[in-house]
């Protein structure tokens, strides 16, 4: 007769441990935290005793020990020949192996792995294997040391589902087991069960304030992963930025500032490996990365530049402009900002910003193609505080459109055209130019912006 016993733990994620027992004798495939206690625990505490280390003790390794690594290697051995016969000898030593490899133990890895250590053993409460954790604890060298001996460098968690090479990404301490791993083969774009790679997993669990992995960013991108990825519900690396800009647009000064920093530095990265900012992030026309940034270009004004001069489209890049300007955008904000704005010097600041992000548009597109419906105050019968102010600066884009572009800035265009994806700067040396024609074709080599342009500001900042 089989009688089942059903032990619940008292423990934060309350695991169950089932007992089954034929005949007097438990069965082979107990589970769960108390099967480590009873079962597994004491080899695994008898190796790291000869190892020289107690349970939750990280400290030294083993070339800092007492014993010389000659001399550790010895007893291990000793010890595990002694303990070979046991029952639970592979369980035994398989969890010890996930705990050297959690602490960087490379010289007991191989004793373990010499004496048939299971590279695929589970930790009975994580459910991660050696490889998992090796990456976790960011060890380099644990990780190669287990893929030689036969690791799967794309075997997934049961419980999330997430290769090494997403957990690698999510943490900038972890760069170095992201390389081990790219070197080792594995996929830079294979996808978890939701279809989310490496690189979006970088982005994810990126907050631009206590994580920043743009130098995980950077590596993934360099070894070939594809920037238009997407989720099953359609999260994408831009989409991914258009939440965190908007959280700057949420939070105080400084970390408005930080995060923004993290932006410009991961789409300046985007950019370079031809990441279009200009269309709608799903079909149902969520804003894109540069509508975003001319919604908000005053609080956003580095992003809405950088955009600009890398030669996004001034209008949706799939829908066209039936979808959205950018001049209108940038019109209806200009208006927006002054109505609000009571301080004389901050709305020369603000028109400024807006002549300037058009004369940077009009390096790469000579023509503006303004809408042919645009709703501005009228001087002397809207109430709008800078209607005149309005009014000026569109008369000035309506007379410059009406003259047809100059023949260096067609030049210009077609030449900048031509050096796609942004930046262009190192392309450009190679041709050769006088530096003045240099800093004709290549404004942004110049251009400066003025104290207090180059950061994120919060919206809060402008009520």
């Amino acid at each position: 007769m089989i009688v089942f016993v059903a032990v619940v733990l008292d423990l934060p994620d309350r695991y169950w441990l089932t007992r089954v027992v034929k005949s007097g004798r438990a069965m082979p495939f107990l589970h769960g935290f108390r099967r480590i206690i009873y079962e597994y625990q004491p080899l695994v505490d008898a190796v790291m005793c000869v190892v020289g280390l107690e349970e939750g003790d990280d400290s030294l390794p083993l070339k800092d020990r007492v014993l010389s690594p000659e001399e550790v290697c010895g007893s291990l051995a000793e010890l595990l020949e002694r303990e070979s016969q046991s029952d639970m000898f592979v369980e035994g030593i398989s969890y010890a192996l996930f705990k050297v490899a959690e602490r960087g133990l490379v010289t007991a890895a191989e004793i373990l792995l010499r004496y048939g250590a299971d590279l695929n053993f589970e930790d009975p409460v994580s459910y991660y294997n050696p490889l998992h954790v090796a990456v976790l604890r960011n060890r380099p060298s644990i990780v190669r040391l287990l893929v030689e001996h036969g690791a799967s460098v794309e075997k997934r968690d049961r419980i999330h589902e997430s290769s090494p090479l997403d957990l690698a990404s999510e943490e900038s301490e972890r760069l170095t087991c992201l390389l081990t791993l790219l070197d080792l083969g594995a996929d830079v774009n294979a996808m978890d069960k939701h279809g989310k790679t490496p690189l979006l997993h970088a982005f994810a669990s990126s907050d631009g304030l206590t994580v920043h992995n743009t130098e995980n960013i950077r590596l993934l991108l360099q070894r070939g992963a594809d920037v238009n990825a997407s989720t099953v519900e359609g999260e994408t690396v831009e989409s991914a930025l258009v939440f965190l800009i908007k959280e700057a647009l949420e939070a105080n000064t400084e970390d408005a500032a930080e995060i923004g920093n993290f932006c410009l530095k991961t789409t300046e990265l985007l950019l370079a490996h031809g990441v279009d900012p200009s269309c709608c992030l799903n079909a149902d026309g969520e804003p894109s990365l540069t509508q975003t940034s001319l919604e908000h270009f005053d609080l956003l004004f580095p992003l809405a530049v950088l955009l600009i001069q890398s030669g996004a489209s001034l209008v949706c890049s799939h829908h066209g402009e039936s979808c959205w300007s950018g001049y209108s955008l940038l019109l209806r904000r200009l208006q927006t900002a002054l109505r609000h704005c009571s301080d004389g010097s901050r709305s020369s600041e603000l028109l400024e910003q807006a002549e300037a992000l058009l004369d940077l548009a009009r390096v790469d597109a000579p023509m503006l193609h303004l809408p042919l419906r645009l709703e501005l105050p009228v001087p002397g019968r809207d109430p709008h505080p800078h209607a005149q102010a309005l009014a000026d600066l569109h008369d000035r884009v309506v007379q410059y459109e009406a003259s047809p572009p100059s023949l260096r800035c067609l030049c210009r265009s077609f030449i900048r055209s031509r050096l796609q994806p942004w930046p262009l700067v190192d392309r450009f040396k190679a041709l050769p130019l006088p530096d003045r024609l240099k800093d004709f074709i290549l404004p942004e080599r110049t251009y400066t912006p003025k104290s207090g342009w180059d950061r994120f500001k919060p919206q809060h900042s402008q009520r």
